[in-house]
């Protein structure tokens, strides 16, 4: 685990502790600062453990410099603006030691610090097949743990709070929200699809889903060894990094049409080419928290007034003021129709018997899983690839010749 992702983890869980404990769940906040304490002693990796002091000094000097900023009290909005700039901070400086590590490796010299295994992520078919080789066969890979891991912890975050990663955590949305504004400098008028073509679109993300799994879960349990083992899969991650580097006509043509609809629509590649979002929304369904309306104190239920601000608020044009919960798998949990609503006590995301996470409880949850999981997975010897240097360098040579 190199020291960007390794301060980046203990930031955020030292922060979610912060949360927890300003926010009267000291039972909890104690009960998260042991198993982080616990797994970090259990590396014995200097880094991780330099990381944590770091992140203790840092939060307590936040709370000395900005109380009110440190316990979270801003509205939803700016909580999940900040959170989402923060992850695409934290990815940014991955990106750049990813891409000069491979850099060094491509000219053949081994680099003398770590690759971040975090950017295993971006490796969806890997993982899931991954996941299905340690479920049908206990094999675990070794190759790329950590795409394992980040999908399985991803999935985990869909179960507990609808696709709150979507909302609060993925830098793709933040980038698309920042296509689509620029946009409206120029442009200033919205413009939706019609429903038949909106339904038409969302279906582009289920398709190429049904296509990911087809691929990943459809390979024989006898062949996941040889496919783990083979040297496709021990440069996955450069060859998937390739396109992007000397991309093709085709590449070029897919990234220009999700650039034009990022810009028309907002969250456009969300609604309609995000497969990870296709699985959240399939997951969501069976999470105990949703945006759910109490109507004795809706405005929209009250004689002669008509109130739909949470409605307009929410860009994935989800009607919500009609609704008594919400069901969709577009709901990304960001909160903006909570955020917009005049009556607070009106909407919540909670569960049916009224268990209710406020923004800067769903942040803490959020934080907890995406950065609980690699912890424990560190400490089991479970994140690191055991792909050496030397072995990346020599099929780097003849990459154009390794096929899947």
């Amino acid at each position: 685990m190199t020291f960007i992702e390794s301060i980046t983890l203990m930031l955020a869980l030292m922060y979610s502790v912060s949360l927890l404990y300003t926010g009267g769940k000291k039972l909890g906040a104690a009960a998260v600062t042991i198993i982080v304490i616990s797994a970090t002693l259990a590396t014995l990796y200097w880094p991780l453990l330099l990381a944590l002091i770091l992140a203790v000094g840092i939060i307590t000097g936040f709370h000395k410099v900005c109380p009110e900023a440190a316990q979270a009290n801003q509205r939803p909005n700016i909580l999940r603006v900040v959170c989402q700039h923060a992850m695409a901070l934290s990815f940014f400086f991955v990106t750049i030691q990813y891409v000069i590590h491979t850099a060094l490796l491509t000219a053949q010299i081994s680099p003398n610090f770590l690759r971040p295994d975090v950017t295993d992520a971006f490796l969806p078919i890997a993982a899931a097949i991954e996941l299905k080789a340690i479920v049908s066969l206990g094999f675990w890979d070794q190759t790329h743990p950590a795409g394992a891991v980040m999908l399985f912890t991803v999935l985990i975050t869909g179960i507990i709070c609808k696709r709150a990663f979507c909302g609060w955590i993925c830098p793709l949305g933040l980038v698309g929200e920042y296509i689509y504004n620029w946009r409206l400098k120029f442009i200033k008028k919205s413009y939706l699809a019609p429903v038949w073509l909106d339904w038409s679109l969302r279906m582009i993300k289920y398709l190429l889903l049904a296509f990911f799994a087809f691929i990943s879960l459809g390979m024989h349990p006898a062949n996941i060894p040889y496919y783990l083992n083979g040297n496709y899969h021990k440069i996955a991650d450069i060859k998937t990094a390739w396109l992007f580097v000397a991309p093709g006509t085709i590449t070029l043509v897919v990234l220009g049409i999700m650039l034009f609809m990022a810009a028309w629509r907002k969250r456009a590649f969300c609604r309609y080419f995000c497969p990870y979002g296709a699985l959240l929304g399939l997951v969501s369904f069976v999470s105990i928290f949703k945006i759910r309306r109490e109507k004795s104190h809706c405005l929209n239920e009250r004689g002669g007034m008509n109130c739909d601000k949470c409605t307009r608020a929410c860009p994935s044009n989800i009607i919500i003021h009609t609704a008594i919960q919400v069901h969709t798998d577009e709901c990304q949990a960001c909160m903006r129709c909570i955020s917009a609503c005049p009556k607070k006590e009106a909407l919540g995301f909670k569960t049916h018997n009224g268990w209710h996470l406020s923004s800067k409880q769903l942040m803490a949850v959020i934080f907890i899983i995406m950065f609980g999981i690699p912890l424990l997975a560190f400490a089991g010897g479970f994140w690191h690839s055991q792909t050496s240097n030397e072995i990346r360098i020599q099929l780097i040579q003849m990459m154009d010749y390794i096929s899947y």
